[in-house]
């Protein structure tokens, strides 16, 4: 997809997709940017309307990220979109119009060799699959490949694929279905998965369970919130997984009555003060609040960070290096990390 390879050795990558009118070219290639600083590695781009085509063609020539033209309903769109230099397009097969006019599609993504995410979601299933037996994940799985047979019979082999739920075991079983179906790059995602809080639960859920089986070579968070914060959801569920290693992880203790200090606010300003450090490593720092949750349960910490009721104590790999006065504990913690980077 553009520079990022999608698939057999390469690194899961992140989507996300912008949330502002297409049609406002400055607004998007500013979320783009912004996006890009998050570790957003693909941007998808809607293209509503026949309107909205000059304004795409305009953010591919500017966009930092390889971009994505999100399709529905027209194949036109998708052509215009390829020919103004998409790194690839999202389609569903089912709402795109004839097989005519999907062919021409393929036939034009072939010529410029770009790929093509089939995207099927539950809630919008070819009517055709409507009546037919089993459960809703094998019906998607149905409808997926019957588009794949047709993309190759085509001779189009450029192939990512989604079948996304806002059901969270739904989409799990489909993705364990499909992979076990075929040998393309699979896109994760739970769709429609909601507000920042419950959207975060589902799709950690969702995509942790997939990641940890070896599925999945690309996923998008989908979150109503801004989508900056499903980027960092997203690093965080590949962090979690052990898919992406580098960068500055926190651990910190869920306090209890042994806790000396308000370690809440603690926590949130260093977490606070790290956005935006950047590094090819993996720094483990470690937040704790007493002597029991100190060294000891964080031992493989790089940095650590633990309180008594009168003091701090920095600690490297277990073991305790320096004493600091409680308000001086934060900025000591933040200069040492950065020493780290």
């Amino acid at each position: 997809m553009g520079s990022v390879g999608i698939g057999g050795s390469h690194p899961v990558s992140i989507q996300s997709m912008t949330a502002v009118p297409t049609g406002d070219v400055r607004a998007t290639l500013d979320q783009i940017e912004t996006l890009k600083d998050e570790e957003c590695d693909i941007i998808r781009v809607a293209v509503p309307d026949r309107d909205s085509l000059p304004a795409f063609a305009k953010i591919i020539t500017k966009s930092p990220l390889p971009v994505v033209a999100d399709i529905h309903f027209d194949a036109y769109l998708a052509l215009r979109a390829i020919e103004s230099g998409a790194a690839g397009i999202r389609i569903n097969p089912g709402n795109i119009g004839s097989k005519k006019k999907l062919k021409e599609i393929l036939n034009l993504a072939n010529q410029v060799n770009i790929p093509i995410r089939i995207g099927v979601n539950s809630g919008s299933i070819e009517k055709k699959y409507w009546r037919e037996k089993g459960t809703k994940a094998e019906i998607m799985v149905r409808s997926v490949m019957d588009s794949v047979r047709f993309f190759e019979d085509s001779g189009f082999f450029n192939i990512k694929i989604s079948l996304k739920s806002s059901n969270v075991r739904e989409t799990v079983t489909a993705y364990r279905l499909i992979d076990q179906a075929c040998d393309y790059p699979l896109h994760l995602g739970i769709t429609e998965a909601g507000t920042f809080f419950s959207g975060t639960v589902k799709s950690a859920v969702g995509l942790g369970s997939l990641l940890m089986d070896g599925i999945g070579s690309t996923i998008r968070v989908s979150l109503t919130e801004d989508p900056v914060k499903e980027v960092r959801v997203a690093r965080e569920i590949l962090k979690a997984t052990g898919h992406r290693v580098k960068g500055i992880e926190i651990i910190s203790c869920p306090t209890c009555a042994r806790t000396s200090v308000d370690l809440i606010p603690i926590v949130k300003e260093v977490e606070k003060r790290i956005t935006g450090f950047k590094t090819d490593k993996r720094i483990v720092a470690a937040i704790m609040g007493c002597e029991v949750n100190g060294p000891g349960e964080a031992r493989e910490a790089d940095i650590g960070l633990a309180f008594s009721r009168s003091r701090g104590f920095i600690f490297k790999k277990g073991e305790m290096v320096e004493k600091i006065a409680p308000r001086d504990a934060v900025p000591r913690l933040i200069e040492l990390i950065k020493d780290l980077l």
